[in-house]
């Protein structure tokens, strides 16, 4: 059972780390705030995430 749930939650946090990702991408900030922020999602899966909710670029 543990791998199951391991593995669905994995494709949870690939699907929003992608969606993250393409929102960065798609924002008005400046290029290497842009792979700043990509860096960030990736190297660190959870707080990325969160840094990126709180304090990720708007718009």
């Amino acid at each position: 059972m543990g791998i199951e749930t391991g593995g669905f939650l994995g494709l949870i946090w690939l699907a929003i780390a992608i969606y993250a990702i393409i929102k960065t991408v798609q924002s008005s900030a400046g290029t290497g705030a842009k792979v700043i922020w990509t860096l960030v999602i990736l190297v660190l899966p959870v707080f990325g995430l969160l840094a990126w909710f709180i304090f990720g670029p708007k718009g």
